[in-house]
């Protein structure tokens, strides 16, 4: 551990937080490397909120209303509420965090920091999972909006042809080379594609409830909730918490930050309060200028076959040509924005799980600018594979969010024990009642990797499984003497509560066996998260303490930037 605290410091500078950093009268200082370069602190809250933002304004405006209004009805309001009540409540466990500990990747930092290597290498991977997938996810979101109007770039099942890959694989070059330039580029190019991504849905919402409102068509089609209650929760995987997500970006970029005491809580509440309201009017909108006669048969399909664009569609129907052009530039802006910053934090976050001995050394290595080259190409290469076998935007996003959401589970957790480890911290911006909030954000997080669904949730435990292989195979080839230890007594609870959600699925209504009843699956949901938060929270204070004092000491180190 000295070791590795050793190399994280500038010369000449032996008590300076090598992870933190401090801010210079003229330049930052943030994260080094054992050759000095560093991390530089250029962003402030408009850049933080506007990465959050533009992270949260994604794909998901464009699509995740029809796909939410085909599992739900009108009812995907209550979808959209419930949504924005679940993250919200992680995005609150995440401002703390985030402004008490502004460090490089910072979700898979401080699991890592509470629960050791192993603990902290499984979060870190379920964070990097769906960041690094999340580019050519977008990129491949708008290739398939733009087919409406320039057939030939997808098939009829939602891969991508010849022609769309080629887009598709320039497009992510694009993306690597301005990350590449540093985090000035990729702020300043973010803040001129939000504004945008803001402006295009404010106007959509007003144009299409302007021309026509259907106020029948509320509870046309079987009603207001003509799928049920179930209808409701199955909508939140289907691309709706999958839009919401993102909001913790910012805190990727927390070595990167200005004041991040200051403007890290306040960039992530920003952004999931302004994305929250902005999506729930765009459904509103979709909803009520749905043509009736489209919903005679119900809203298994509220548009025509092959209509993919819902907004542009409608503007179509509408005679608003005008509308439509926006809307399918915006098709390349919002989801080329957030695949662009999504290139970046998934840098950030196989750079930290270097920096903290989880994967090869040389991802965590940085140049003159301050970027991780390796972790940026890496991203990118890998990028270029998820292009290939996913069929379609749907099923990627289901998997993209429920990986998110077990990376957002580990928070809760850390909230609590970091809580009880490191009482004196500042802490700028505090959880209230965090003893019943946490664990509710823990259970919050459970339910949304439970409704995504037995046949997405094998994919992911898969995925979690391949990790570990990785990581064991990299670990087999250090020495003896630099593996740190494990602390698995940490760690145990990952492997239960895993298993218990697979074993949840595979019995529950979402895409499994159907065994447990609705709403008694979940309630067992619910009272299997908080036993597990309980137990995870118990392991974690009772271990590595000292490992854990050491690293708090050296964030600590830097003290409260101004």
């Amino acid at each position: 551990m000295r070791e590795e605290l050793d190399q994280r410091r500038e010369p000449g500078e032996p008590g300076e937080c090598g992870e933190c950093g401090e801010r210079g009268e003229r330049g930052e200082r943030g994260v080094t490397d054992a050759g000095g370069a560093r991390l530089h602190r250029q962003l402030g809250l408009a850049g933080l909120t506007f990465i959050s933002l533009g992270s949260v304004i994604g794909s998901g405006w464009l699509l995740g209303a029809l796909t939410a209004a085909e599992a739900a009805g009108p009812a995907s309001l209550l979808s959209w509420a419930i949504a924005g009540a679940l993250v919200g409540l992680l995005a609150l466990v995440y401002a703390e965090l985030g402004a008490a500990y502004p460090v490089a990747g910072g979700t898979a930092r401080y699991p890592r920091l509470v629960l050791g290597p192993l603990g902290g290498f499984v979060a870190g991977w379920v964070a990097w999972i769906p960041a690094v997938a999340l580019a050519p996810l977008e990129v491949t979101a708008a290739l398939s909006y733009l087919d409406h109007q320039f057939p030939g770039l997808v098939d009829d099942d939602g891969t991508l042809t010849g022609g769309g890959l080629a887009l598709a694989a320039a497009a992510l070059v694009v993306f690597t080379v301005v990350n590449l330039l540093g985090v000035r580029w990729l702020a300043r190019t973010n803040t001129v594609t939000v504004g945008w991504k803001v402006l295009v849905p404010a106007v959509t919402v007003v144009a299409l409830t302007a021309t026509a409102f259907h106020s029948g068509n509320f509870h046309a089609g079987g009603g207001f909730a003509p799928f049920g209650a179930k209808g409701v929760f199955a909508a939140l995987p289907a691309g709706v918490v999958f839009s919401l997500q993102g909001f913790e970006q910012a805190v990727q970029m927390g070595a990167e930050a200005k004041r991040p005491h200051r403007d890290l809580p306040r960039a992530i509440i920003v952004a999931t309060l302004v994305g929250t309201a902005l999506y729930f009017l765009l459904q509103l909108a979709f909803i009520a200028t749905v043509d009736p006669a489209r919903l005679a048969a119900g809203w298994s399909r509220p548009l025509g076959a092959g209509d993919y664009g819902p907004y542009a569609t409608l503007a179509i129907n509408l005679g608003l040509g005008w509308l439509a052009i926006l809307l399918y530039i915006d098709a390349v802006v919002s989801p080329g924005g957030t695949a662009l910053i999504y290139l970046g934090t998934s840098a950030r976050l196989s750079f930290s799980l270097a920096r903290t001995q989880g994967l090869p050394a040389a991802l965590g290595r940085l140049d003159r600018r301050g970027v991780p080259v390796g972790s940026v190409l890496l991203a990118a290469a890998v990028g270029m594979v998820v292009l290939l076998p996913f069929p379609s935007w749907q099923n990627l996003v289901r998997l993209v969010s429920s990986a998110t959401f077990v990376m957002y589970g580990f928070a809760p957790v850390c909230l609590a024990v970091l809580r009880r480890a490191d009482p004196d911290r500042p802490r700028p911006y505090r959880l209230p009642a965090a003893h019943i909030l946490a664990p509710l954000g823990f259970a919050a997080a459970n339910l949304v990797i439970y409704w995504a669904g037995w046949r997405t949730n094998q994919r992911l435990f898969a995925a979690i499984a391949v990790g570990l292989v990785v990581f064991g195979g990299y670990r087999a080839t250090r020495p003896a003497e630099r593996r740190p230890d494990l602390e698995w007594r940490a760690a145990w609870w990952i492997a239960p509560w895993l298993a218990g959600l697979a074993v949840l699925s595979w019995l529950g209504q979402f895409g499994g066996r159907g065994v447990l009843p609705f709403w008694i699956d979940l309630a067992l949901v619910a009272g299997f998260s908080l036993a597990v938060f309980a137990a995870a929270v118990r392991a974690a204070v009772s271990t590595g303490a000292g490992r854990r004092r050491a690293e708090i000491a050296e964030i600590r180190a830097a003290g409260p930037t101004a």
